[in-house]
């Protein structure tokens, strides 16, 4: 279960050792926003070298440039033969995006010998106003699509904000955001992930942030710096109370399974409870 995804800078070896010793559940090599234009060849390079000699115990994906950057293929063909956990896209406006990343994937993996479809798509879906009128669009789009996450930070530059948050908040445009990520993740059935904390020393937002994500229904968040990934995991890790609670509403439907609703602990639990129930044992999205 990937809790925490955390960007390492592709150009970066000494950060390449640093995420590995972290506690991260996964990692996602960045091509795109923290490498310098003048250090994209090298990035990928060292991205390269860095998938072949990959620690097993975590996942590993990779951030390609923006499908309209002139880079993305050679990312693609770059890292797709050595087999990443998955691709994240940025900067995806919709379905054609999605669309035209799968096809890219489909061809590369014929001509790679890689399995068909392995490689998977955490897809960045707010970081540009037009985006924000294509949020209806992911679902059924591709079995590839594993996630829909969201960006404040480019869509603040894209519709010329001041600023995206006051007091540690993200202001309205960007909540709305937020929200529109949670409502497409669940019409795809795919997993919601909450995007990064960028207050790197404030440990009480970086916390009330997390908490708030778990609360509304995210699954995952990523995150930009090592010291943020425990509190991360922690909040993100069911309770020993949650998931009793949650293996006794399985267990309450697995032995009336025509039930649409059952009294438990003298409460009312329904089709609603069971699907959460599922979801925090890890067996449905």
């Amino acid at each position: 279960m990937s809790r925490s995804l955390l960007f390492v800078p592709g150009d970066s070896e000494r950060k390449f050792a640093s995420a590995c010793s972290s506690t991260a559940d996964a990692l996602i090599l960045d091509l795109e926003d923290s490498v310098s234009p003048d250090q994209k060849g090298n990035a990928l390079a060292l991205t390269r070298q860095f998938l072949k000699s990959a620690p097993p115990a975590k996942d590993i994906w990779v951030r390609i440039n923006a499908l309209d950057s002139g880079r993305a293929l050679e990312d693609l063909a770059g890292i797709v033969p050595l087999q990443p956990f998955g691709v994240v896209l940025p900067k995806c406006a919709g379905r054609a995006g999605l669309l035209q990343l799968a096809h890219y994937l489909d061809a590369i993996e014929a001509c790679s010998g890689t399995p068909r479809g392995k490689t998977r798509i955490l897809a960045i879906m707010t970081e540009t106003a037009e985006a924000i009128f294509r949020a209806g669009e992911y679902k059924a789009v591709t079995e590839r699509l594993w996630g829909l996450s969201w960006g404040a930070e480019d869509l603040a530059a894209d519709i010329a904000a001041e600023d995206n948050r006051v007091a540690g908040r993200y202001t309205e445009p960007f909540r709305l955001a937020r929200s529109l990520c949670l409502f497409a993740a669940a019409a795809a059935r795919v997993r919601a992930v909450d995007t990064v904390c960028v207050d790197l020393n404030d440990a009480d937002v970086l916390n009330d942030e997390t908490r708030e994500a778990r609360r509304d229904g995210f699954s995952a968040k990523m995150v930009i710096h090592p010291r943020h990934v425990n509190t991360v995991n922690d909040v993100f890790t069911p309770t020993e109370e949650q998931l009793r609670w949650a293996h006794s509403v399985v267990a309450a439907f697995d032995g009336s399974p025509n039930a649409g609703a059952l009294n438990l602990d003298g409460k009312m639990i329904d089709m609603p409870h069971l699907r959460l129930a599922r979801r925090l044992l890890g067996k449905e999205l």
